[in-house]
């Protein structure tokens, strides 16, 4: 059996990183952790090789990449959106910031990150679904709640009103009904915007959809839902998440389509 690339993981918040550890200690692949300050969970890099380095520190990291032999490369977690001020880049990351790509979009951006360090740097990139192909969405209903003739409306209104917003790199998400916009993803994220519609009576009834925006650079922030996501949709009143098939991901696929079913939420993957 032919040796595993060792993976570097540049890694946020939440779960996604943490699965990809399993994965590879799973397999007996070597790996390494970029952990960002203020951003990954310290859970994440327990009894793993890692680093901790804030962001900003492009120069740093690279250096840590190759003394520790890292092979490939790939990113996950959730990042919160600093500042350029609170980013404070060195001067490997204001060369790749440079020319207004800051201000390109979050693809933009993540395109320049991932060009520069393959083509610079030599560490080629994959993405969290070529490590983890079981997490991507498949077609079709997932669990046992059907959407109902109304919400297959809301369903193609709320999908293509993501896509139109994921078009103009400006996020992955909305919330519709049949008819209207209820409300938009920015870039704080997918959990803020349900959670913006709490007690808010216009979301009862809406179908949340989160898509891959046309033409995005599928090796870094796919669309991702988990529990939480659920819980959210619950509270606020929604009655259905579509999701894109085969450009998304589900963490603990199985945990959330018995949430969704015991929330009464349809879930459903779709293709753009």
């Amino acid at each position: 059996m032919p040796k595993l690339a060792k993976l570097g993981i540049l890694a946020g918040g939440g779960e996604l990183p943490r699965l990809l550890i399993k994965a590879c200690q799973k397999t007996n692949r070597p790996v390494f952790v970029i952990a960002f300050l203020d951003q990954c969970d310290e859970e994440t890099v327990q009894g793993v090789d890692h680093a901790w380095v804030r962001m900003g520190k492009a120069g740093k990291s690279i250096k840590l990449l190759h003394a520790n032999n890292v092979e490939q490369l790939v990113m996950a977690g959730k990042i919160k959106k600093p500042s350029l001020l609170q980013l404070m880049p060195d001067a490997k990351a204001l060369k790749v910031i440079a020319n207004g790509v800051i201000n390109q979009g979050d693809d933009g951006l993540l395109r320049a990150i991932i060009k520069d360090l393959e083509n610079n740097e030599g560490f080629p990139f994959v993405g969290v679904h070529e490590v983890l192909p079981e997490l991507l969405t498949p077609e079709g209903v997932l669990g046992a709640v059907q959407p109902n003739t109304e919400d297959v409306l809301s369903i193609k209104f709320a999908t293509q009103t993501a896509l139109d917003l994921g078009a103009k790199d400006k996020g992955q998400a909305a919330i519709t009904s049949a008819t209207e916009i209820i409300a938009l993803e920015d870039r704080s994220g997918t959990d803020a915007l349900i959670k913006g519609l709490f007690n808010d009576p216009r979301a009862k009834g809406c179908v949340l959809a989160k898509m891959c925006k046309p033409d995005q650079e599928k090796r870094a922030d796919l669309p991702t839902i988990g529990l939480k996501t659920i819980e959210n949709a619950e509270q606020a009143g929604l009655s259905g998440i579509v999701v894109e098939a085969q450009a998304s991901l589900i963490l603990d696929r199985d945990c959330v389509i018995k949430a969704a079913d015991q929330a009464g939420l349809f879930l459903v993957g779709v293709r753009a």
